[in-house]
């Protein structure tokens, strides 16, 4: 697949933005487009798997890196950087997956995937936090109470980010779908 000039410029502008997005103050915790990225970049680069990777990892890399750049300047609480956190990287690669089986032509497809993948990433990250013993969450018991109690601890997370996994996946298919019936028509005329 050959990529151009203005493809990858909009997918720079697309990463820079979400990243800044993602350190924005007060935006509802959870509510963040990386999950939306994943997806779209999975079901673009269907062929390309290292850019379908690659975009949601750098834009999670960058806005890491600006947390952490604020976190030691003393303008956030939120570390950039910390223990564990390539787990989170491991899963955003996972959710990744879920793209590759998106048919961009299929608004059903891009549905039941941005409503699949925020719920794998609440079930599988918040399992890992509660079978953890390096103290991350609220230390549960490690018994079935205790992982409902971590679930439910997550919820509003949880709700957050099916949220905005819809709408920013509307957003990147929706525009993806729009401007590609735009240049397909421009070059029929």
């Amino acid at each position: 697949m050959k990529i151009n000039r203005s493809l990858v410029l909009s997918l720079c502008i697309m990463i820079l933005v979400s990243a800044l997005y993602r350190i924005m103050p007060n935006r509802p915790m959870g509510f963040a487009p990386q999950i939306a990225i994943g997806l779209f970049s999975g079901a673009l680069f269907v062929k390309n798997k290292k850019w379908a990777f690659a975009l949601p990892l750098l834009s999670m890399f960058l806005s890491d890196l600006l947390y952490q750049a604020l976190y030691v300047n003393g303008l956030t609480d939120y570390m950039g950087f910390y223990e564990g956190q390539w787990i989170n990287y491991l899963l955003f690669a996972g959710i990744t997956c879920f793209g590759f089986l998106v048919k961009t032509n299929r608004i059903s497809n891009v549905i039941v995937a941005a409503l699949s993948a925020p719920t794998a990433y609440f079930l599988t990250s918040n399992f890992l936090v509660w079978i953890s013993d390096r103290g991350f969450g609220l230390n549960r018991p490690k018994t079935f109470q205790g992982l409902m109690l971590t679930y439910g601890d997550a919820l509003p997370f949880y709700t957050n980010s099916l949220m905005a996994t819809v709408v920013f996946s509307a957003v990147l298919f929706g525009t993806y779908y729009l401007a590609k019936n735009y240049l397909t028509n421009e070059k029929l005329a």
